[in-house]
C-alpha cells in the first residue's frame, strides 16, 4: 500500500500536546497528558495524524494498540482474544468524511495483524463518532467507568458476518459467478481509491475531500452491462493505460463490493441526485448537474473500497497467465471465480483476501 500525505504515522515525540486539538481530550480524560508523555519516551509509540494544509495543526488523530488476553477494565470484561484497540480517535469535523479514512486505516491494520476483533471506548455525547462505528458493524458490548461519566465499549468481531455489505466491511461476500471488472480512467481512479496509487504516482494528487476519504464510492458510467450488477457482487477495479501501451500499463488495483446500482432516472429532482452523489463521486457539482440534465452517464454504481492489491496484474498477465479472452470489452466484463482466485494469487493477496471472504 502506498503511504499518502493525507494521513501520516508520526512518533508521539513529534506531536505537540499543546495543540488546541487536544483540549477536548484533556478535558474528557484527567490522565491524558500523563498517558501522552509516557508514549513519547517509547521508541515504538506512533499515532496516525492528519494535519491542516493551511496551519499545520492537527485535524485528525488515531492511536491503535494490538492487545492479547482479557479486557478487565470494562464491565462485563471482554473474554481473552487477539484484539486491536482503537485507543484514541478524534477528527475535527469539516465535511470531508475524514473519519472514514481513519476507520479504513484501523481496519487495514486489523487485517494485517490478523486480529479477532476491534474495540473502542467512546462517550455517548460523541454521537457522530458512535454512528460512524455503528455503520461499520460495531455494537455495544460493555461499559467503562470514567472520571466524569461512563464510556460505551463498542466492538466489532471480524469472524462473524451479518450478511450486509456495509456492516460486514471490510469482509467480502463471495458469490459464485458474481465477479466483475470495472475500468476507470487514471484521472478518476487514484482520487477515488487513494490506497491504490501506483508507485509512479505522487501522493500530492490526493486532497482532503469526501470522495477520497470515504469508504463508500459512487461512479457514474454509460458502459454496457452495468445493469446486471447486484448488491454483494465482487468488483475489481481496472486502471486504464497511462504513459504507455495498455498491454503493460493497464492494471487491476483494487477489490470492491457493490452496494447498489441505480439508474439516473430514479431520482425525481436534481437536488435529490446531488445529495446522493456529491459526497462520494469524483465529479464536481457542475459536472453532476450537467450529467443529470443530459442523462449522459445513466448508471450509478455505489460500492465499498475493501482491498488495495499489493501487486497489480497488467493486461499482459491477465491475458497470458489468467487466460482472459482477448476479444472482451475491457470497460466492464465478468470473470469466473477461478480467474478471480488466480488474480489474487498473482498479486500476492490471496492469503489476505481469504481472511476477508465469506460465502454469500
Amino acid at each position: 500500500m502506498n503511504d499518502t500525505q493525507l494521513i501520516q504515522a508520526e512518533h508521539f515525540s513529534k506531536i505537540a500536546l499543546e495543540d488546541p486539538f487536544f483540549d477536548s481530550l484533556k478535558a474528557d480524560y484527567a490522565g491524558f497528558q500523563k498517558w501522552f508523555d509516557a508514549k513519547r519516551s517509547k521508541p515504538d509509540s506512533f499515532a496516525y495524524t492528519f494535519r491542516s494544509a493551511e496551519t499545520g495543526g492537527l485535524d485528525g488523530f488515531l492511536y491503535l494498540k494490538e492487545e492479547h488476553g482479557e479486557v478487565k477494565d470494562v464491565y462485563p470484561p471482554l473474554h481473552p482474544a487477539h484484539r486491536l484497540k482503537i485507543g484514541t480517535f478524534k477528527v475535527n469535523p469539516h465535511g470531508t468524511r475524514l473519519g472514514e479514512r481513519f476507520m479504513k486505516r484501523a481496519f487495514d491494520l486489523a487485517i494485517s495483524k490478523k486480529v479477532d476483533s476491534l474495540y473502542v471506548t467512546v462517550f455517548s455525547k460523541h454521537s457522530a463518532l458512535v454512528e460512524l462505528f455503528a455503520r461499520y458493524g460495531f455494537s455495544l458490548v460493555a461499559k467503562k467507568p470514567g472520571d466524569n461519566c461512563e464510556e460505551l465499549v463498542l466492538a466489532r468481531d471480524l469472524s462473524t458476518v451479518s450478511g450486509d455489505v456495509v456492516l460486514d466491511y471490510p469482509r467480502i461476500p463471495f458469490r459464485e459467478g458474481r465477479h466483475f471488472v470495472l475500468s476507470l480512467y487514471p484521472i478518476w481512479h487514484s482520487r477515488l481509491l487513494p490506497d491504490s496509487l501506483l508507485n509512479t504516482e505522487s501522493p500530492d494528487i490526493l486532497e482532503d475531500v469526501s470522495h477520497t476519504n470515504s469508504i463508500d464510492k459512487i461512479y457514474l458510467t454509460a458502459m454496457q452491462g452495468i445493469e446486471q450488477l447486484q448488491r454483494g457482487d465482487t468488483l475489481l477495479i481496472y486502471r486504464t493505460a497511462s504513459g504507455g501501451s495498455a498491454y503493460y500499463t493497464s492494471v487491476i488495483t483494487s477489490v470492491c463490493v457493490v452496494e447498489e446500482v441505480i439508474h439516473i432516472s430514479s431520482f425525481k429532482t436534481e437536488a435529490e441526485f446531488l445529495e446522493y452523489c456529491a459526497p462520494y463521486s469524483v465529479f464536481s457539482k457542475l459536472e453532476l448537474i450537467d450529467f443529470f440534465r443530459r442523462k449522459k452517464y445513466p448508471w450509478l454504481i455505489r460500492f465499498t473500497y475493501n482491498l488495495a492489491l499489493t501487486k497489480r496484474s497488467n493486461r499482459k498477465v491477465l491475458l497470458e497467465e489468467i487466460k482472459l479472452p482477448r476479444n472482451i470489452y475491457w470497460g466492464f466484463f465478468r470473470i469466473t471465480t477461478e480467474q478471480l482466485v488466480n488474480i489474487l494469487k498473482q498479486t500476492g493477496d490471496y492469503e489476505k483476501a481469504s481472511t476477508l471472504i465469506y460465502p454469500s
